[in-house]
Order: structure tokens, then sequence, then C-alpha cells
């Protein structure tokens, strides 16, 4: 069962996420292990399943990546997995020269900067999705979501420069 379909959510691409949090409470309710602590070993295992595949599931559509990023699976769009190098040059010519300068950002004010033109283009990169799903276009989401994950983790780099830039500072 697709994650989608354990929440009872229709498979898209945008979710409410209220609608989420009311599926997903809904359902842990149901199969909270304390509610089967009495109950027969077979249920107890069910029920620990149930809640682990539901909290799966919950965390995974409840962030717009990963929820991108699992959609596109379902779709039949493969995408490498964590450490794999990255094939696309245009992509890792963009990741060399944004992380170099990064690196060379010397101010708290300057990589917020870079870490603000990195959330505009995410939420660029992700309105952008829907059409490239609706078009049914592999090769196109594909790029994209490698996109997606690089600038995702130039956003947690750029929270730990700044953090290491404060830590200077005090």
């Amino acid at each position: 069962m697709d994650h989608f379909a354990r929440l009872g959510m229709p498979a898209m691409l945008d979710l409410e996420p209220a609608d989420l949090d009311k599926a997903y409470f809904s359902r842990q309710r149901q199969w909270h292990p304390d509610r089967f602590v009495s109950k027969p070993p077979e249920e107890k295992a069910k029920a620990s399943a149930e809640a682990a595949a539901l909290n799966d599931a919950y965390r995974t559509l409840k962030d717009p990546l990963d929820r991108a990023v699992y959609f596109a699976s379902l779709k039949g769009v493969e995408l490498p997995g964590d450490g794999k190098t990255i094939d696309d040059p245009e992509l890792l010519m963009e990741a060399m020269e944004v992380r170099e300068a990064l690196h060379e950002a010397d101010t708290v004010e300057a990589v917020d900067a870079l870490a603000e033109k990195a959330r505009r283009d995410m939420k660029a990169a992700l309105s952008g999705l829907a059409s490239l799903f609706l078009r049914d276009d592999k090769p196109a989401l594909r790029k994209a979501l490698l996109r997606l994950r690089y600038l995702d983790k130039f956003a947690e780099e750029a929270r730990a420069r700044r953090m290491n830039l404060e830590r200077a500072k005090a």
C-alpha cells in the first residue's frame, strides 16, 4: 500500500497540510500500540507495524520535497540514491559555484543572502513540478527533483555556515 492510500489521501502533489494532519491523527489513534496492550501478541505486532508505517507515510507526505520525490517514484521517475554523483553537468556547475560562494561568505548577511536565493529557487522549482507531472515529463521531473534535493541540502549547509559565523563572533 502506498503512503497516500495508507493515509486515505488522494495521490497528488499538492496536499492540504490540515487534511494530511487530520487523516494521520485519525489513523494513528486507530493503530496506536497503547490501544493494543492487552491484546494477543499478533495484534500487538500488527498495530506496531501499522503505526510505524503510518509514521513513515506522514513524515514523507508532510515535507513537500519528500512528497514530490515519493510521488515521482510512483510515476516511475528514478532518482539516484543519497551519495550518488550528480550526473547533470549544469547542476554540478551550479552546485560548485554556490558552494564556493558559501565557503567564501564571511558574514552572516552574506550567508543569509545566499540562503534566501536558494529558498526562492526552491519555491519556484516546487511550484513548477505540477506542470511537469501533468506532462509526464520524466527527464524534466528527474532534473527538477535533483535540483530541489541540491537546494535543500544547500539550505542545510547555509544554516551550518551561519551558525559557525555566529559562534566565531561570540
